[in-house]
């Protein structure tokens, strides 16, 4: 499958730094986005760190692909068990490594970050993340969440003590129950998607979806061509007043 990759990220109106980080692979079919936390530097160390140990154990297993006898649990396993057996191993070995380096630098201790990872093979695509920024899917004119929030506010809303609605109001809706560093070990959510031509994925921090739902979303995917989707979902958070930094990433699956 034939792709194209648009991204975009800025700081916000309120945040003096970035705490997003992203890659944008083509050549390996990789796009990650990883909203730090922490406060000062460390919320963008911390996604930094993130986001080079997943290129890392990912782009070197693609170019070995013997590597995945770190983590197979069976020689026998199929292709897409492996890549998402590799994601969840890339993601525990990348809150190791925030873990390590909060252990030589106590004033960065508390930091952690979001993950979303999207890796292509042949005519599959593989999602895994651990935290509250999002990837979606655009087919056939419909919006399809990729992913589910892991907070306190989505497990109200999984209990049915809280709306959705009413979830956006609340104030601690970005109380996480799991962040790759500082909440040590995960169990990221993965899942496979077979890929159809047109296609459209679409990553973003919470900076963008605290202030857009999901018809928003749609709208802006599909009012603009696949290369201005990431500008315009990026200048439409900005527009609609988000506090937080604010982060898009698009792939688009060629005709």
């Amino acid at each position: 499958m034939n792709l194209e990759a648009y991204a975009r990220t800025d700081a916000g109106p309120a945040r003096e730094t970035n705490e997003d980080s992203m890659l944008v692979d083509l050549e390996n079919q990789l796009f990650i986005i990883a909203d730090g936390m922490g406060g000062c530097a460390s919320g963008e160390v911390a996604s930094a760190m993130a986001v080079d140990a997943l290129q890392r154990i990912l782009v070197s297993e693609q170019e070995d692909p013997d590597q995945t006898r770190l983590v197979r649990n069976d020689e026998y396993m199929e292709r897409s068990d492996e890549l998402r057996e590799l994601l969840r191993y890339g993601m525990n070995q990348a809150s190791i490594a925030i873990r390590k380096h909060m252990e030589l630098n106590p004033e960065t201790r508390g930091m952690g970050t979001t993950v979303v990872v999207l890796v292509f093979e042949s005519d599959r695509a593989h999602v895994a993340h651990v935290g509250d920024s999002r990837a979606y899917l655009v087919r056939d004119g419909r919006l399809n969440p990729l992913t589910r929030d892991h907070t306190v506010v989505q497990q109200e809303i999984d209990a049915g003590r809280l709306t959705p609605e009413l979830a956006r109001l609340v104030p601690h809706k970005h109380i996480l129950t799991q962040s790759v560093g500082f909440h040590g070990p995960v169990e990221p959510d993965t899942s496979t998607r077979v890929l159809n031509h047109g296609d459209l994925f679409i990553m973003c921090s919470d900076g963008l979806t605290d202030v857009m739902d999901d018809a928003d979303i749609l709208r802006v995917s599909t009012q603009n061509p696949p290369d201005m989707v990431a500008d315009a979902l990026v200048e439409e958070a900005l527009a609609k007043g988000t506090n937080d930094n604010v982060t898009a990433v698009v792939v688009s699956c060629l005709q």
